[in-house]
């Protein structure tokens, strides 16, 4: 894949589809980059390569729609990044968490069948298919059953094993990731890290009261930067087999609760740490260590970017968003 392709990223205007364009985009290779956007989608994390990818008005939801830009654009490679991707606001809207992660995954697929174009399909799953495991499953390796404990996470394991239907019944080059926790700068202000790294700087610009909401901080985790989870992608669809799984995931594993303490010694004034029942989900996974073994055997990847580097990083976006756009620290006062 050494000459110039043209890339297709559903949600590109989100958190990894944005950074995942800037990475492509930087390689200086000639490759042009495609994305799939409502046109409702807020424009904000494309601010740096807005005027050198394309976007198309599309909704997963309409086959037509996927149909006509498939024929037009006639993609190599596919990262199917879009979905609703936050685990408590599934358990109010689940029937919304599955249209849009499986019907929408299996309208994506169908297009690319019936225009009978053959790219690469990245299709993204996620590490909740696996749900709360046990201390003998640590690490998790792809074989280790599902026991998804969300409306997200079963969403995911039908989006995942359609993505292998397709491939095993019609011969679709789809690979399947099982990303593990991942974060940086623009990650959205509903994920821990971020969510902390906001109030840090809503409360350091005096726009709220100096108080930390959160939810559960006994969570464990294994954390990626955002940056080297997007070179992953980039590699996967490069090196690995279709029909495959792999976990993707970090090197750096602590709980939710010590995150916050790395986040809280950046910060600028001292600051009240309270739990907030409404953070708290209903079926919590409060163990998720990978197994990346496979991935990097097969392909040599490995994350490079510390976790101390990444929590500044997305301290200082907020910092700097909040200070631009101060509004934007309304979402976080009750």
């Amino acid at each position: 894949m050494s000459k110039s392709m043209k890339v297709l990223i559903t949600g590109i205007t989100g958190f990894v589809g944005s950074h995942l364009a800037e990475y492509i985009l930087s390689l200086n290779a000639g490759h042009e980059v495609f994305g799939l956007c409502r046109w409702r989608s807020p424009k904000d994390n494309l601010e740096n390569t807005y005027n050198r990818v394309h976007l198309l008005e599309a909704d997963l939801g309409d086959l037509s729609g996927l149909i006509r830009h498939l024929q037009n654009v006639r993609p190599e490679i596919i990262f199917h990044l879009a979905a609703q991707s936050y685990v408590l606001t599934s358990f109010n809207t689940p029937i919304q968490t599955l249209w849009t992660n499986v019907i929408g995954t299996t309208n994506l697929l169908e297009a690319v069948r019936i225009t009978g174009i053959d790219p690469v399909i990245h299709i993204c799953s996620s590490s909740e298919v696996y749900g709360q495991v046990s201390e003998m499953d640590i690490p998790i390796q792809e074989t280790c059953p599902f026991k998804p404990a969300s409306p997200y996470a079963v969403s995911k394991v039908g989006e995942d094993m359609v993505a292998y239907q397709y491939f095993i019944s019609y011969g679709l080059k789809t690979i399947r990731t099982r990303m593990f926790t991942h974060t940086g700068p623009r990650r959205g202000d509903v994920f821990a890290f971020s969510a902390f790294a906001k109030q840090i700087a809503a409360a350091e610009l005096g726009l709220q009261s100096p108080i930390i909401r959160v939810g559960n901080l006994e969570s464990v985790r294994t954390v990626c930067d955002v940056r080297d989870a997007v070179k992953a992608y980039w590699i996967l669809v490069r090196q690995c087999r279709p029909g495959e799984v792999y976990n993707i995931g970090g090197n750096q594993t602590l709980t939710i609760g010590e995150g916050l303490e790395m986040l809280l010694a950046f910060a600028t004034k001292k600051l009240e740490v309270r739990v907030d029942p409404q953070l708290l989900r209903p079926s919590d996974v409060t163990l998720q260590i990978p197994s990346t073994k496979k991935f990097s055997e097969e392909t040599g990847w490995q994350p490079e970017i510390p976790l101390k580097t990444t929590l500044k990083d997305i301290l200082n976006y907020w910092r700097e968003t909040l200070t631009r756009n101060p509004w934007k620290a309304l979402t976080i006062e009750k």
